[in-house]
């Protein structure tokens, strides 16, 4: 089954081209973290911190859009993680 999932993830990974820009967002419970690349690896413009609200999504989206216009990008691949300390507040979990 491992095999599998990572043939998977490759196959997906070999998709990214040159009109990419690649963002991953470090996630926190109140400010946010986005990091952009090209599809080689490269930094494209300066990290964006952003807060963990419906504005700061916006933000967000404003910055993905002006780096792709920047750098003449056609598509957009975000990547997060599903980080515990953002939902645990938001759904009143406590004891864990």
């Amino acid at each position: 089954m491992k095999y599998k999932m990572q043939y998977k993830q490759n196959q997906l990974i070999e998709r990214i081209s040159d009109s990419h820009l690649v963002v991953g967002v470090d996630i926190a419970q109140h400010i946010h973290v986005a990091r952009a690349v090209n599809f080689r690896g490269i930094v494209v413009g300066d990290p964006l911190s952003f807060e963990n609200n419906e504005d700061g999504f916006h933000r967000l989206n404003e910055w993905i859009n002006e780096l792709n216009r920047k750098n003449n990008l056609q598509s957009t691949i975000v990547g997060m993680e599903p980080t515990w300390c953002v939902f645990k507040d938001k759904y009143n979990v406590s004891g864990l």
